[in-house]
């Protein structure tokens, strides 16, 4: 089985990988377009955060139906309630499996979320 990466980044790693039938989405922050960390709370953030996971499901030719399991660290537990309001506009029926857990992030952001997706070659 061969890989195939798309998009690129100003780090060392793949937006998303094609890997048989799967596609891992590299875990993504808050940044815009510009790569500047959006301002406001966790709903901005969390917003933000699922538009990125989108668009690199794109790059592999996936979108939000076709996510089976996501991770998702949060700078704060408080914000878990408000964070699983924006994630359920975004998986509105099935959603995919998840692991939520607490963590201290590498920049200065609220949420970070990375993606498996599922989607025959």
């Amino acid at each position: 089985m061969s890989k195939q990466c798309f998009g690129t980044s100003h780090v060392p790693l793949s937006p998303a990988v094609r890997a048989g039938d799967f596609v891992y989405v590299s875990g993504q922050v808050p940044v815009d377009g510009d790569g500047k960390v959006v301002k406001g709370g966790i709903d901005e953030q969390a917003e933000q955060v699922l538009r990125n996971v989108k668009a690199a499901l794109a790059l592999a030719g996936c979108g939000m139906d076709d996510v089976v399991k996501t991770t998702v660290w949060l700078e704060d537990k408080r914000d878990f309630a408000a964070f699983n309001a924006v994630y359920a506009r975004h998986f509105p029926k099935n959603p995919p499996a998840r692991t939520t857990v607490q963590s201290p992030l590498m920049i200065d952001i609220k949420i970070e979320i990375e993606a498996v997706a599922y989607r025959p070659a």
